[in-house]
């Protein structure tokens, strides 16, 4: 009896297990999803390439990478390597990690994820530029989270055209959820607390809403809390709006399962994984139609879009879902059913698996 060995692939990740950023709780998922369910073909390890500690320990995690794969026996290098990647050091420190798989024989693919990502290879110096179209020239698959990405990738990489693959991110499913006439209605953000994420507007869009008690607002995450708690008192709404701070993993499961709407007024994203869990937990989502988010939020029907910066338009949105019950329920309902047929871990793993497969 022949007996094949598996597939061993090693994922690079940035911050590693439990850590904040999304592509490190995509990954946590994926690790949990692998941990639940047998896959004989293939084996995964995961490489930390940043860390959660100082900025300044990362050259010596890469350089603990490097040296793994470089001193390695043959039989124990990972036959594939699975490169997350962002902008600024997250794509100097791919760009080393790529240029060794490929010193070494080692196929790899970039699994594209940062939200700045257009911007700062729009603007680097000719020499980076170059740098990073090899990297993607020479990678046996690009993933991108969405149809905009797929473009731009193109665009830059024309040779890569044929190697790119669009692979949304992913949560796993939630209960059915169960719709409450009940007032207040609850509105929910997760995120980092600033200016990218579009907080100071939705603040400023809280202040156009009725002082009633119609309502509750909930800013969940770590980043400026100071500066945006003083603008909620200076505003009037410290009756109104809570900021908690960062919470963990369980603690955003209960809030999503308290709270009625999903509010991300970001300037610039890839595919937030926070929309994506609203939708999960049949929440009607109000967000703003940057990077892949029209890929998974059609307008009226699973959601509703906003202009970026239109702080009118996002406080309208929420009068609206707060004062029409019906459409709460609709948009809540259409998105949990999209999250389960097209943004599911289980589904997101057999179509991974399938790419890692080749």
């Amino acid at each position: 009896m022949i007996s094949h060995k598996p597939i061993h692939v090693a994922v690079v990740t940035p911050l590693g297990e439990g850590g904040q950023g999304g592509i490190d709780r995509l990954m946590d998922e994926l690790r949990l999803y692998i941990y639940q369910n047998a896959v004989s073909d293939i084996k995964v390890s995961f490489l930390v390439s940043r860390g959660q500690g100082s900025l300044f320990l990362s050259p010596f995690l890469v350089l603990k990478i490097l040296a793994g794969l470089l001193f390695k026996s043959a039989s124990s290098k990972p036959d594939l390597l699975h490169i997350n990647l962002s902008s600024h050091g997250s794509t100097l420190r791919k760009i080393i990690i790529a240029r060794t798989a490929r010193f070494l024989n080692i196929p790899y693919i970039i699994h594209l994820h940062g939200s700045g990502f257009r911007e700062y290879w729009d603007n680097a110096a000719p020499f980076l530029s170059k740098r990073i179209q090899s990297m993607f020239l020479n990678a046996r698959q690009t993933l991108v989270l969405g149809t905009v990405w797929q473009k731009y990738i193109a665009f830059k990489v024309p040779k890569a055209v044929a190697r790119i693959t669009i692979l949304p991110n992913a949560v796993p499913a939630a209960p059915d959820r169960v719709y409450e006439c009940s007032k207040p209605v609850k509105i929910l953000f997760l995120g980092h607390v600033g200016q990218r994420k579009g907080v100071p507007d939705l603040v400023q869009a809280l202040s156009y809403m009725p002082k009633d008690h119609s309502w509750h607002a909930i800013i969940a995450g770590n980043g400026q809390i100071e500066d945006t708690q003083a603008d909620i008192a200076q505003l009037g709404l410290s009756d109104h709006v809570t900021l908690p701070g960062w919470v963990g993993t369980s603690q955003v499961a209960k809030l999503l399962h308290e709270n009625d709407i999903l509010v991300l007024p970001s300037y610039e994203e890839n595919l937030p994984m926070s929309v994506i869990e609203g939708m999960a937990y049949g929440l009607s989502v109000v967000t703003t139609p940057v990077g892949a988010v029209e890929d998974i939020i059609q307008p009226d029907v699973n959601g509703i879009l906003v202009p970026v910066g239109d702080v009118k338009a996002l406080s309208l949105a929420l009068k609206r879902i707060i004062n029409d019950y019906d459409l709460r329920v609709s948009l809540g309902r259409n998105a949990q059913s999209f999250q389960r047929k097209h943004l599911e871990t289980k589904g997101y793993c057999a179509a991974l698996f399938n790419i890692w497969r080749g």
